[in-house]
């Protein structure tokens, strides 16, 4: 029969029998103290167990670090014991010497380590028993001069790519700028000097790397990775003496600042997500996703290292090995982005504060995701300078934040949603020519001073021409006739308020007060898109999906097989789709059509242009803008694309007609096939 000692088992220790005298313990409770010391790493308490013979033979220090070491070094943890009781007729609980038969089972970093092995515990001159311990407690075969050497076999980070299989982050050469610490020569303070200023590494860091105790003086003591095509900076660090530059092996983007918010990057793990991901195959070696895909696809992309431990003798020879697991490199993420497309897009945008979101209306499959400024996230595997930190840190224009993540005022790419809304609620005639003079408009006298306001008079105000036009007027009426609580089930219904499902993740749309309209006047701005409303350029993209899918909104996705699925089912009505998507047909086919500057002869689309204002009230005149547009082309041909573009500060260069000619390069692009790929290397 066997019993199973565990951390659970605690202090199995000594207890008072009714009035009698305190009783010793026995081997096995023994034991069972020292198992659960051995799980909390309490070496030093451990020693205590120990017979005076064990410990004139290995001082307390030795041993603490004996154990720190060998059980630190394959990161044993969830330790246990499985203990052999003896029979009845086997027990002498008179005996001097008592042995106990167990396995003692562990978690490694190169998997789960078992072997039986037995205790010896010894009365000393109070009757107490005690253990008599050697370094085969530790691991069998293993003796006073031996070593345990963990070796470790590196796997491959898995690659990402496109939908066609473009790389966009793979494996790549970087250079290892490092010392040798016996060939800095005489004047060694001036050579490390000038290299801490060449590398922008503090003296203090170079110095603590050299003083490592792995380090001798013929060691290469690596400092920093720099690119491989540095060649005039490589050049002017190899004239110190003692500087060496190796090649080394890193992650790579080809496409650099181009995917940069979409790929992300990735650096070497922390001391603090080493301990969160304990037993998880991580060492402190390893990379890990920051950002981007390389992070929401960690546990596909990421490598498990294999690992040997082994004992060794004095002399390094290995005597036998203990435990080995094999490599395992990362799966492969083949992601729906379209590179041509997401490259024409990015560069369209360079220069600008924007984004752009691309997708299949039909399948919901991602074909680009820019945001603008970017950054080179092969900066961050390089490690920036603290010069370098400080400047993208404080640049204005924010490259590291996420532009298509975050949520916008909409303007009036809104207003065909408000339209959808209306003629699925029944509340809104598409026929009906809804009358108003000028270009001004307050519901009654109750809106004191407020009005709505629109830039083009027309003359049958219906919806069509409505959103030809972009009639601020027009939809503000159609809202306000819908009423707060049918518009806001509206939005509701769309999504607002909820978070996206998709991979990343986006900030959810908003409208209004936590969900509540707190006024007429601000329902009437909603529904042309300005008030308080907020959209997510993905949420408007999928919202915009349902105008081809018979009222149907897509689910998007950016990893893995067609998918075509609906994230919300019956948003619009077909009938109310269809009359909005023939109304962003003619915003294009119009000649008076405020996108007109998009059509193309070669392909049909459908689209709308958006300028939002951005001021803290209705007279300010200092604000800015954002200009929007979306674009539908051929939802029923064998490449359909939807594209939404959002650019800031738009006042004074065209508002939203700023916009169209960049998004256009994206349809022409996409329709006509360009096979054209620019990457970095």
């Amino acid at each position: 029969m066997k019993r199973l000692i565990t951390a659970a088992a605690l202090a199995l220790g000594l207890t008072l029998l009714g009035g009698c005298k305190e009783k010793k313990p026995e081997p096995e409770e023994l034991l069972a103290e020292y198992m659960t010391l051995l799980n909390e790493e309490k070496y030093d308490e451990m020693y205590d167990y120990l017979t005076e013979e064990a410990k004139t033979a290995i001082q307390r220090e030795t041993y603490v670090e004996r154990y720190e070491n060998i059980y630190g070094g394959i990161e044993a943890v969830n330790i246990q014991a499985d203990i052999e009781e003896r029979k009845e007729g086997h027990k002498d609980k008179k005996a001097v010497t008592q042995r106990v038969k167990y396995r003692l089972t562990m978690d490694t970093l190169a998997g789960e380590l078992s072997f039986d092995t037995v205790a010896i515990f010894t009365k000393d001159e109070k009757g107490l028993y005690k253990m008599s311990w050697d370094s085969q407690d530790i691991l069998p075969g293993l003796y006073a001069g031996d070593k345990v050497r963990v070796k470790t076999i590196p796997a491959k980070r898995g690659d990402i790519y496109d939908r066609n299989q473009i790389a966009l982050a793979r494996e790549g050469i970087a250079s290892s700028v490092g010392v040798v610490p016996g060939k800095l020569g005489e004047n060694r303070e001036e050579t490390l000097d000038q290299l801490s200023q060449l590398l922008e590494v503090s003296l203090e860091k170079i110095e603590k790397e050299l003083n490592a105790g792995w380090v001798r003086d013929d060691t290469f003591v690596p400092l920093r990775t720099v690119s491989k095509e540095a060649y005039e900076f490589k050049e002017k660090l190899l004239e110190l003496p003692g500087v060496m530059i190796s090649d080394t092996t890193v992650r790579y983007y080809p496409f650099g600042e181009k995917t940069a918010q979409l790929t992300g990057y990735v650096q070497n793990i922390t001391a603090e997500e080493l301990e969160e991901r304990r037993g998880q195959g991580y060492n402190r070696n390893s990379v890990i996703g920051k950002a981007g895909a390389e992070r929401i696809y960690e546990e596909t992309l990421r490598p498990k290292d294999g690992y040997t431990i082994q004992i060794v003798n004095e002399l390094g020879d290995v005597k036998s090995t203990v435990l080995e697991k094999p490599a395992e490199d990362g799966q492969d993420v083949s992601l729906t982005i379209d590179i041509v497309l997401q490259q024409h897009l990015y560069q369209e945008l360079q220069g600008d504060e924007g984004c752009a979101v691309a997708m299949d209306p039909r399948s919901g499959a991602i074909l680009a995701m820019a945001s603008a400024p970017s950054y080179d996230p092969n900066d961050f595997v390089m490690g920036y300078t603290s010069a370098a930190w400080e400047e993208i840190n404080n640049d204005e224009a924010q490259p590291l934040y996420n532009r298509y993540l975050a949520t916008w005022v909409p303007g009036s790419v809104f207003k065909p949603v408000t339209a959808a809304l209306g003629l699925t609620e029944g509340s809104l005639d598409p026929d009906e020519d809804v009358k108003n003079e000028g270009l001004s408009w307050q519901k009654d006298s109750g809106w004191g001073s407020y009005q709505v306001t629109t830039l083009v008079d027309y003359p049958v105000k219906n919806l069509e021409n409505a959103l030809v036009h972009s009639d601020n007027i027009y939809f503000a009426k159609a809202a306000v006739r819908m009423g707060e609580e049918a518009f806001a089930k509206g939005l509701d219904q769309l999504g607002f308020g909820e978070d996206l499902v998709f991979d990343f993740t986006f900030k959810a749309s908003t409208y209004g007060q936590e969900g509540k309209l707190s006024s007429e006047t601000e329902l009437a701005d909603s529904g042309y898109g300005q008030g308080k409303l907020l959209i997510n350029p993905l949420h408007l993209a999928m919202i915009y999906s349902a105008f081809v899918n018979e009222g149907n909104m897509v689910k998007p996705y950016l990893a893995g097989e067609a998918q075509g699925s609906f994230w919300k089912e019956g948003v619009f009505t077909p009938e109310a789709a269809g009359k909005v998507l023939d109304g962003l047909y003619q915003v294009v086919d119009h000649p008076e059509g405020t996108a007109h500057e998009a059509y193309r002869s070669e392909y049909r689309l459908a689209g709308k242009t958006g300028t939002a204002e951005i001021k803290d009230s209705k007279e300010d005149t200092s604000g800015t803008e954002l200009g929007w547009f979306v674009g539908i082309s051929g939802p029923d041909t064998q490449k359909p694309l939807l594209m939404v573009m959002m650019i800031e500060d738009v006042k004074g260069r065209g508002g939203s007609h700023y916009v169209i000619p960049k998004a256009m390069v994206g349809f022409d692009v996409y329709n006509k096939g360009e096979e054209e790929i620019e990457n970095e290397g």
